[in-house]
This record gives C-alpha cells, structure tokens and sequence, in this order.
C-alpha cells in the first residue's frame, strides 16, 4: 500500500508537499481525493496528486484525514490543472482549489488553548481579579479545555477582542480548523424529506412519530421547512430520524425561472450547414474547433441546442459556457425547457452549498448538460463530447485574480483532451479567434443574416460637439433621441439606453484650484453615488461623504462632472415623467435574482425604458425592444490599452444588436464625439469583416496579439520604494531583452496604486510561446530566491486588459 501522498494545497507556493499516509488511509487514498493535512499551524485541505511508497528525502507529517471515498478530479481533470498551473503561472494548489467547488462542505473554524504562559497567568488573575474580569472570564473558560471562537464567542459577547489581546500577549495559541460539514444541518428550507421504512415499531419521541405518520399519509418528497405548519418541530425531528435510517434528506433542487421560451423552429439554410458540420465533428468523435459567426439575431442559440440534442443522443455530455452571471438565467430558461432535468447550472452567484450539490449531479452522471459561467469549464462532465463558448469574445471570460486563466482557451485544451467539438459563438469575435479561422487552425462557420429575414437594426451617428454647438449645453442626451424615446412611449413600444459608467458623477473637482477627490487607497477619483450620499472607490470600494468645501483649498465651489447610469436615470424621469423607467448595473443589482427579476419584468412589459451598464448590451432577445441608444460611445477609447477600439466596437455592436428583434424593425442612436473613429465608424455600419481588416493591420504593425505571444508582468507592494526596487531588478535582468522577446518597461502601472499598493509593470512580447514561458519561469525562480512575498510578482500570460 502506498504510504506516502504528495499533495497540492491552497497556497500562493509553487509546490506539492509530502504528507505520510496512515495505515487507516494507505489503502483508501487515490489521486484526485482532497485529504486533510497539517499546514505550520493551519490545518488545509488538499487535493492528492500522487501516491508512492518509497520513502522522501525530507521527514513527512501524518496526513489527518480523507474527505473523498472517490476521487473528485479524475486524471483529465489533474491534467489539465497541471496544463493551467504552467501555462498560467499559477500555482497548482490554488489552480485545483479553484476546480473544485465544494468549499461549502468544509466547516473551518478556530481553537483557542493557553499556552503555559497563559496557564500561569491564569491562576495569578483569578486570584486577584476573579472572574469578574473580562480577561479573566475567557482565560477561566480555555482553563478547563481548548475551546472553538464561535463557543466562546456564544458564551461571551467581547470574546473576540479579548481572543485577539490574549494571541498578541502570548498567552493563548490558536489553531485552524477543517472539517467535513454535516449536510443535515443545512437550513430546513434547503431540504427535501422522503420517508424510507413503514413506521417502525420502536419507541420514538412524540414529535418524531408525528412526522413518520404525516409522511405515511402524504408520501413523495417534502421541503422540511414547509413541514413546520403540519407537524411542529418537523425539522430537528426529520434530522433525527435521517440518522436512524428512518428518512431520507437531500438538498433542494436548484430552480430556476426560464426565460422567454422560444419555440424550436425550422433552421434555414445557413443554420443547417452550421449545424451539419458541428454533428459531424460530434458523431466522429474526433477534436475539432469551430467558429460561428452570426450577426446578432441570426439564431445561433437554436444551432447550438439542436447539436446538443445530437450530442446527448449518442451518449455523450455537453457543457454551454456564456460569459456573465446575468446570462444564466436567460440561457438556462431555454435549456431545461429543452432537456428537463438533464440540466445542471454552474456559476459563482450560487452558495457553497447550491454549487456542491451541482457538481455532484454532473458527476455523478444525473445531468448531462451544464449550462455555466467561466468556471464551469471545470465541470466533472461524464463522457465529454461538445462544448459551446457563447460570446466568446467577452471579457470576463478572463480570470483576473489566480490562476489568471481565460475560459475560451482552456476550454479548447479541455475539448481537445477529451476528444470532443468546441463551437466558439459570436456576433464580434476576438481578433484572435478570427485569425485563427483565416489560418484554418478553426472551421469557420457564418450567419451572415438575422432570423426569418429580419432586418438589421437601422444605426445613426449623433456628433455630440455639433449637438453642443446647436444648444450650447453639455446634454446627457441628444434632442433627436430623445424625440424617438417619446416617439416609442406613444407608440407602446420599448427602448433600451446604455451607458458604460455607474454612479452620478464621473467625479467632484473644485472650481477654484483643480483638486479632485480621490480615493485614500487608489490613485483614482471617487465617484459620486447621490443615492448613498457617499463618494465610492469602484476598485476598492472605499467609501466617504460627498465634501461640502474643497479638502485642498476650503472653496466651496464644487463641480460635478461626468455622468453616468444613476444621472440617466434621474434625467429620463425628468424628461417623461409618467415612463416607467428601470435601472440595471451593479449598485441596483446586487443580489443573484434581481437581475433576472428586472429582465423579466422588462420582457413582459412593466418597464417603458431599461437604462444600465454593459450589462444589459449582451444576450437579451426582448421583441418589443425597438430603440436603442448608446451614450458617451467613445468613453472606452481613451484607454492606454491595445483592446481598446476592439472592446469599443464589440460593446456598440453588441449592444445595437438588441434593437428590431421581432416583428418591428428597429432603429439605434450613437452618440458620440469620435464620429471619425474607424471603431465607432464599423460598429454603426454593423461591419465586422472592415474592423477586423483595419485592426489585425494595426496589431501586425506594433507587434501585438495575435502576431506575438503577452504576458505583462507586474511587481506591487505597500512600500513604493520596495516596489520600485523589485521591478527594477526584474528590468536589469531582462536588459538586454533575451533573443526573440521586446520588453516594455519597467514603468507605472496605468492605475499606479490601487488597494494600498505602489505597482509598476512590464510588458514582454515574444515570438515564440515557448521562450516566453521560458523567461517567466526564470523570473519566478528569481523571486522565490530574493524570497520576495509570493502576492509581489503577478504575471498575467494572454493579458485582456493593461490597467
């Protein structure tokens, strides 16, 4: 039997570490399983990523305990954590913490015990204070026996900041704990009731023989808090019979409230060719990766589900990833209306607890289709054999904290380990998927027109500096839009506004002297929130009251400048009173149901006008939604990004394309004061081909994706000059740049501080992929043996944004 295991832990260190197996575990512990093992102090759960006998070359500590009979990451899966781990930079532990979500079934905690100094002091306080004393009282509990802080603190109210004096002093010593939590004492509400037995014959207290007689009269399955109004008590009653065997306690399903349901209908021609080609990928059983570019309208959607059908007629599983939280709702409505309860929904909005009980259907084989955000490309699918990328062009595909991977990317290693088709769906898709396509690295696949023959929606320009020099006003909103808006008010029609910035004001500057409020951590200015009454951070989310006198100078003339979803809002009702207005972007959505509830009370007609952020550009098929507007277009262009007319142009195109998708032709307004912009300019003409020709000239020439391989490397640190100093060694030992690599930098970074932190960065452009990986690996090794602190040195390798 193997007696040692090597074990990869949750911990910004690029390593496995040894632990020795006792002999209860040597003969139940496999790779894939998380095991329980010592950390320093800590106590870590970890996932096994070999087993052996031979003995290390370092004395190993005794594993604690196993948390899995079966593994919970088969060999595929390890293996393409290995893949994220090197090509991402990232360490293994926290890339295998990040595919495996079932954190929910781990209760972690704190002990508290005194340490013989704290003994000590113990008798000597009690003698002279008695227990009186708030030091006394928690030193005269842990006397007795370690305690956990959630007893302590049960007991004692000020337990917590005398736990913390005690640490500080020496005289308590604390441990983290984990554990496997008890799924029985989940919430009643989140718990399903079956009775298993007839009613025994054995004595049972009142209340539980109460319950078994209501299950006995009214059999299936129950929620355990609906009980209470039958049978009181029902709920610690159904907990203790699930632990005779009496009962049986399951989760509560996931349910989900579907979208617009769309009648399957006849593909056309362009559809079918699409769709002929992805089932025959699928039926050979062979890896292949495909394009589909449609226009936004041209029923992808309906192409992707019919290729699912086939995927799951022949046996095989399939994943649909989309790119946000706010398009779950809408895609999953369509999917279990097509395949029922075969559907299993991953994304981060879910609890610990409802993301466990998903991943454990899909692995068990119960859900065949999952529908998923980023990372449900991690989902234990059986028998993979299609995976879909909506949208694939969109950002928050991209992790932007370790391990920095980009969903789309490993989604293509995933589908090619495990033999499948990968179809990559978009309106607009990344420059580097489009050259791909036109390399025949992927099958390229078009729907060049809209659904049933539908129009494009009709796109104008507004020049925002003319609309200035008629009304000499700076306007949130153009005289022309603003006449279509009333226009489709009388009309009973439906107009979505977007405008890519949250809160108020842009910023507060003083008239007198220039100063701007800034954020005490960041170097950027606070956005005024006039609902909250308070200047926000959006990076940090520090927070303060809006200043009455300049904090420079003592001027009272403020000036709010800029404006963004929060001001459109109030404007609009200014200009139609009577319009039922609603507003969506991250400060009126902040639970994981209020975007949905908006969508859907907006589809069915309780909302005249939808203002928001990007949020509502993407995914959303509303028929009655027949005037778009899109202000400040150009906001994104000014960026020191190289994706920046990219991103510009994919947002207006997306964003155009919610307009005349139903029977009403329909019609979008751009305002702008870039009307010259060759972004802006394709995006109003709906022409993708004329973007992508001028932009892949414009990467081929500065020597940009996808004619090199990125990584931006950044150091960042509290002290400015230890920040300053670490990216200046990293610069003296990239000078002079090795062969076939362009170092930009070192520099500042676009955003210099931000969470407290002075950061400077670099950027390294390399022919090869392999060189590349090379040198960052080097400069790693660097920063492990300078013993920099782990969180100093970020790489993010395939970088989407440069701020």
């Amino acid at each position: 039997m193997p007696a040692f295991a090597d074990v990869a832990l949750p911990v910004p260190v690029d390593q496995a570490f040894t632990y020795h197996l006792p002999e209860t575990l040597q003969h139940r512990v496999k790779p894939g399983c998380r095991l329980s093992v010592p950390f320093g102090s800590r106590k870590l759960v970890g996932v096994v990523l070999h087993t052996y006998d031979d003995p290390p070359g370092v004395v190993a500590r005794d594993a604690f305990t196993l948390l899995d009979e079966e593994p919970v990451l088969d060999s595929g899966l390890i293996a393409l954590g290995k893949w994220i781990a090197a090509y991402y930079c990232a360490p293994i532990g926290e890339v295998l913490r990040t595919m495996v979500p079932l954190s929910g079934e781990i209760r972690r905690g704190k002990v508290y015990s005194l340490t013989s100094l704290g003994i000590d002091a113990t008798r000597q306080l009690l003698l002279g204070a008695g227990e009186s004393d708030p030091l006394a009282k928690v030193l005269g509990m842990l006397e007795r026996r370690p305690l956990s802080a959630a007893y302590v603190k049960s007991k004692f109210p000020e337990a917590g900041r005398v736990l913390k004096s005690l640490e500080k002093k020496g005289l308590v010593r604390v441990e983290d704990t984990e554990s496997e939590r008890d799924p029985l004492r989940a919430s009643a509400e989140r718990l399903r009731i079956t009775l298993l037995l007839p009613r025994p014959d054995a004595k049972y207290p009142k209340v539980e023989r109460e319950l078994l007689a209501y299950l006995e009269l009214h059999p299936g399955s129950h929620n355990v808090a609906e009980l209470e109004l039958a049978v009181k008590n029902a709920s610690e009653a159904a907990r203790s019979l699930a632990r005779k065997a009496a009962v049986m306690l399951r989760p509560e399903p996931v349910v989900h409230s579907a979208g617009r349901i769309r009648v399957p209908h006849t593909l056309n021609a362009t559809q079918l060719t699409a769709y002929q080609e992805i089932r025959a990928a699928v039926e050979s059983g062979e890896f292949r990766t495909f394009l589909l570019e449609g226009v936004t309208g041209s029923g992808k959607t309906e192409v992707y589900l019919k290729a699912i059908e086939d995927t799951l007629a022949l046996g095989r599983g399939a994943l649909m990833l989309v790119p946000e939280i706010a398009l779950t709702p809408a895609m999953a409505g369509q999917f279990f209306d097509r395949f029922g309860d075969k559907v299993a929904i991953l994304h981060s909005a879910f609890q610990d607890s409802e993301r466990a009980e998903q991943w454990r259907r899909i692995r068990s084989g119960e859900a065949g289709v999952v529908v998923g955000t980023r990372s449900g490309v991690f989902a234990p699918v059986q028998n993979l054999g299609l995976i879909v990328v909506d949208e694939e062009h969109d950002g928050s595909y991209k992790q932007q904290e370790t391990p920095r991977y980009h969903g789309r990317d490993v989604a293509i290693v995933r589908a090619q380990h495990a033999g499948a088709a990968i179809v990559l769906g978009s309106a607009t898709p990344s420059l580097e998927t489009r050259y791909n396509a036109d390399k025949g690295k992927y099958k390229y696949l078009d729907l060049p027109e809209r659904i049933e023959k539908r129009p494009m929606p009709m796109v104008e320009l507004i020049d925002m500096r003319q609309e200035f020099l008629d009304t000499r006003k700076h306007a949130t909103f153009s005289r022309k839009l603003l006449e279509a808006i009333q226009s489709r008010l009388d009309s009973g029609e439906q107009t979505m506004l977007l405008l890519n910035r949250r809160g108020f004001s842009t910023f507060v500057a003083c008239r007198t002297c220039g100063e701007r409020v800034q954020c005490v951590n960041c170097s950027v200015t606070l956005t005024y929130h006039r609902r909250d009454r308070r200047m926000l951070c959006h990076y940090c989310s520090y927070a303060e009251r809006p200043p009455s006198v300049c904090p420079k100078c003592g001027s009272e003339y403020l000036h709010f400048v800029g404006a963004g979803s929060e001001r459109a809002e109030d404007e609009l009702h200014q200009h139609f009173p009577t319009a039922r207005i609603a507003r969506m972007d991250r400060d009126t959505v902040t639970g994981k149901r209020h975007f949905e509830s908006i969508i859907h009370e907006f589809r069915e007609g309780s909302y005249d006008i939808l203002v928001g952020t990007q949020m509502i550009a993407k995914g959303h098929d509303i028929p009655n939604v027949t005037l778009v507007g899109i202000i400040s277009a150009d906001s994104g262009l000014g960026l020191p990004d190289f994706r920046s007319a990219e991103r510009t142009f994919q947002l207006l195109t997306q964003a155009a394309g919610r307009a005349g998708r139903g029977d009403i032709p329909g019609i979008v307004f751009i305002q702008t004061i870039n009307p010259d912009h060759y972004a802006v300019r394709f995006a109003a003409a709906q022409n993708y081909a004329g973007f992508y020709e001028r932009e892949i000239e414009y990467r081929r020439a500065m020597r940009y994706p996808p004619f090199v391989a990125l990584a931006n490397v950044l150091v960042r640190s509290e002290s400015q000059e230890h920040a300053l100093r670490m990216s200046t060694e990293i610069g003296h030992r990239l000078t002079p740049p090795p062969e076939d690599l362009r170092v930009l930098g070192p520099a500042e970074a676009p955003v210099p501080r931000l969470k407290k932190e002075f950061r400077y960065q670099l950027l390294i452009k390399a022919a090869s992929r392999k060189r590349l990986n090379e040198t960052l690996k080097e400069l790693r090794q660097y920063a492990a043996a300078q013993k920099w602190s782990p969180t100093s040195l970020v790489i993010d390798v395939d970088p989407i944004s440069l701020m």
